[in-house]
């Protein structure tokens, strides 16, 4: 398999979390242990109707009358992620993502795991309680978090850091939402051009009430999903994530969390990135949301390889990347507090685990 190096300097003390000795493991090619029925997340394709008889489905229910404003639709994405089963980005539609969400929340309470919204499942939500929506005022801290961005490898490493581009994206990662939904909520706002001073309108993004007991992470290539199970093989979490577009750039062999850091330098090395011309040497990129790896980096034990946050989030659940696991910013900040250095991670093509990393 070609290797993708992608190093990440976990040079902040403070921000780091390291395994102590890393003992010897062999890799096990084998098929994943049995899980129960419930655990599993349905597949989309195995569980709904073509979209029209899924929007008439919908039409025809009592439970929709409650999903047809925007803001109950948010209420409900953001219902999921407070509980640990993130629908990605926040942006008020209903679609797969959000639908995978909500079935593996329903399998994981014992509710059928339709991914469609009934009654058992609002009430587990507490949807009713919701405040879905909030005042967001912009301040001179925000504007503190922007600066310049450049697109120039040689201009990133020379900069201090690499800041929000814009208050538009700083409200936007307040509200783990879309520029096109801050949008949508503002009429009348050009977005694009806000100032300190103005308020706005972004989601409510609610505190988690849960920390779930995760004892390993699966990360399933096929769907791009990365699941948190507990000691019994339970999907207790869940996050959409992009991967690497071609397979060989993808991890392959034993697999555990070295190390887990927070705002990263990244090392910029040529040999990565073949199509960027004219550097010949290694170069760091500083700390910041804007950073290749966003705000979090989970080290993986397989060299140059790691789970870590994005610039893009509206790019979550592609393929894309030069073989690293891409989370939303704030899903990865999240992880990094239910995980732990030393927990397995095992890869997953399909119903056909890789490999996973021994518990010696």
């Amino acid at each position: 398999m070609r290797q993708i190096p992608m190093t990440v300097r976990l040079i902040v003390a403070a921000c780091l979390v390291t395994s102590g000795a890393i003992q010897s493991a062999s890799a096990q090619f084998v098929r994943p242990k049995p899980r129960k029925p419930a655990a599993r997340t349905p597949k989309p394709a195995e569980r709904k109707p073509p979209a029209k008889a899924r929007q008439a489905k919908r039409e025809q229910t009592p439970s929709s009358a409650h999903a047809d404003s925007l803001e109950s639709r948010i209420a409900l994405q953001l219902a999921l992620e407070k509980t640990g089963f993130s629908p990605g980005l926040i942006d008020g539609h209903i679609g797969p993502k959000t639908h995978v969400a909500l079935a593996a929340f329903q399998a994981y309470h014992g509710i059928e795991p339709s991914g469609e919204l009934d009654e058992k499942s609002r009430e587990r939500l507490k949807l009713s309680s919701v405040d879905p929506m909030r005042n967001y005022t912009l301040t001179v801290a925000d504007a503190a978090r922007v600066g310049p961005c450049p697109t120039d490898w040689i201009e990133r490493s020379q900069a201090d850091r690499m800041p929000f581009k814009s208050l538009l994206e700083v409200a936007a990662f307040e509200g783990h939402c879309s520029h096109r939904l801050i949008a949508g909520l503002n009429p009348g706002i050009d977005v694009d051009a806000l100032k300190v001073g103005q308020t706005i309108r972004i989601p409510n993004v609610l505190k988690s009430d849960r920390r779930p007991a995760i004892a390993e992470l699966e990360l399933d290539f096929e769907n791009k999903h990365l699941r948190g199970l507990d000691s019994e093989g339970n999907v207790v979490a869940l996050f959409h994530c992009s991967i690497a577009r071609q397979r060989d750039d993808r991890p392959q062999g034993e697999c555990r969390i070295n190390a887990i850091a927070v705002n990263p330098q990244y090392t910029f090395r040529p040999e990565s990135w073949p199509e960027v011309k004219g550097i010949d040497r290694a170069l760091q990129i500083p700390p910041g949301p804007r950073n290749p790896v966003g705000m979090c980096w989970i080290d993986l034990s397989i060299d140059g390889y790691g789970i870590h946050g994005t610039p893009e989030p509206e790019m979550i659940g592609k393929t894309g990347s030069h073989g690293c696991i891409r989370l939303t910013n704030w899903d990865v900040l999240r992880l990094s507090e239910w995980v732990r250095p030393g927990m397995k991670v095992a890869l997953i093509h399909g119903e056909h685990q890789v490999a996973a990393a021994s518990s010696n």
